[in-house]
């Protein structure tokens, strides 16, 4: 049959079509899948416990570093249950995963929208987000980009989509080198620091610098020293960022070479622990040597690690620019994970007439492609409204995963009690707690983060399930 000018077009963009009996081929081992689907998770590294310290140093001043680990604790403690709770769901879903199918098999379809609705929102968000601090991440070091923020961020998403709709190969292959680098130079900075550390060459520095965030007083050294209970649990939320893209592995469970729910799980834990491990070496840096969060966003905490750790010399130089360098990369290559997770999360909610068919298609090169575009428009919409600024998004954007956690957890528990397997009673458990913990983040997000832009997630949150069941009803008309 003569082909149209559209269709030369595009196998001449990407590439030669690939028929659906070549899917068992796009298939991802665990090593491809770790750089695939974990960087939004491990990147929040970057700024996890910079986002403790915002919010700690302004209320009770150098004390904020002797609190930051006991926060950073509390969030380690979450990613621990949640991701126990995750391994029971991998294996249980091996083929479609993640807290919307958790919720549709153990509470009907019309529940599972409160968790689809979650997805949407985090997966959206999270690509403005990480696009956006990547962009900072650049324009600090580049000061003279700064007025083409906007045009960068969008030009890095729409990098991305055209990635992603080579296939999941394709994307796998430029995707996970930024990932592995992240991990190395992050790793290498902490022991180094820690080294230096107990050699007794590595010390605190003033905190009292033109540019940093205002420095607060503790009045009176106590259980809390002097910051209040409602200080600790915005500097919780906002730790609680760093495990956001959990969720990622779940959804793309399908993805895995087989035994997909084995490879998944694996590579799960070791998402998580390098999460884990990455985010408490940094917090001790950051104890250590005093590196505090400037207004502007630039330097960072990491990037201040840095010079201190490595130095001024020209070896010490080139290790420092090598973790920034790695850090922006981490930070975009992060956004891709939704790349990955939103278009099989659209498709499922589609399949089940929920949201349009049309997103359950696969495209030329077996992605699912109506569902990049979309996620495409949202971001580029998102970043261009506002004005590639993390502060104005990262407020909100993890109440939609710990919602998604919570729906998962509470699914589970729903499901050991109908199955009774063995050890169903110890599983119930665990994934119980990593509900109820999942639960009460959003709840503290909610409310210590309301006035920062919460406030539209928890509009938008009813007005986006409704506009699934309408959807729905007017299918089954």
């Amino acid at each position: 049959m003569p082909e149209g000018l559209g269709y030369r077009l595009k196998n001449r963009l990407l590439g030669p079509p690939l028929t659906s009996e070549q899917l068992h081929e796009q298939k991802l081992g665990k090593v491809a899948a770790l750089g695939v689907l974990s960087p939004d998770c491990i990147s929040s590294t970057a700024y996890g416990s910079e986002e403790m310290l915002r919010i700690l140093i302004p209320a009770v001043g150098v004390a904020a570093f002797s609190l930051l680990l006991p926060v950073t604790a509390a969030v380690i403690v979450v990613l621990f249950f949640v991701t126990l709770s995750y391994r029971e769901i991998v294996m249980v879903y091996t083929k479609t995963g993640g807290s919307y199918m958790v919720s549709r098999e153990n509470f009907g379809p019309r529940v599972a929208q409160v968790a689809a609705a979650a997805l949407i929102i985090d997966y959206s968000v999270t690509v403005a987000v990480q696009v956006a601090a990547g962009t900072a991440a650049v324009t600090s070091a580049l000061p003279g980009l700064l007025p083409a923020s906007v045009e960068i961020s969008v030009a890095v998403v729409l990098l991305m989509a055209y990635g992603n709709l080579r296939g999941l190969r394709e994307a796998s292959k430029v995707f996970a080198l930024p990932t592995y680098l992240f991990i190395l130079c992050m790793g290498g900075m902490v022991v180094v620091g820690l080294v230096r550390a107990a050699l007794g060459d590595l010390h605190a520095h003033s905190i009292h610098v033109q540019g940093a965030v205002s420095i607060g007083h503790a009045p009176d050294v106590g259980l809390l020293m002097g910051a209040s209970v409602f200080v600790m649990l915005k500097s919780f939320a906002n730790g609680g960022s760093s495990l956001t893209g959990l969720e990622a592995i779940s959804n793309g469970v399908s993805a895995f070479r087989p035994p997909s729910g084995r490879n998944a799980r694996r590579t799960l834990v070791v998402m998580s622990v390098t999460l884990g491990t990455l985010v408490v070496g940094v917090s001790l840096l950051a104890r250590i040597t005093h590196a505090v969060p400037y207004l502007a966003g630039s330097p960072t905490v990491v990037a201040q690690e840095a010079e201190y750790v490595f130095g001024h010399g020209a070896l010490g130089r080139a290790l420092y620019l090598l973790v920034i360098v790695s850090n922006v990369a981490i930070l975009y290559t992060g956004g891709n994970t939704s790349f990955n997770g939103f278009p099989f999360l659209t498709s499922f909610v589609a399949h089940d007439s929920f949201l349009p068919r049309w997103l359950t298609r696969r495209g030329h090169r077996l992605a699912f492609s109506n569902g990049i575009i979309v996620l495409t428009v949202i971001g580029v919409a998102l970043l261009v409204a506002s004005n590639s600024n993390v502060d104005s998004l990262v407020a909100v954007y993890a109440i939609g995963v710990f919602t998604g956690f919570t729906m998962a957890g509470a699914g589970m528990v729903r499901y050991h009690r109908r199955h009774r397997l063995p050890g169903w009673r110890k599983r119930q458990v665990i994934n119980g707690f990593a509900s109820l913990l999942s639960g009460a983040v959003v709840i503290i997000f909610a409310v210590t983060k309301f006035t920062q832009g919460a406030w539209l997630v928890v509009i938008l949150f009813p007005v986006l399930v409704y506009a699934l069941i309408r959807i729905n009803r007017r299918y089954r008309r």
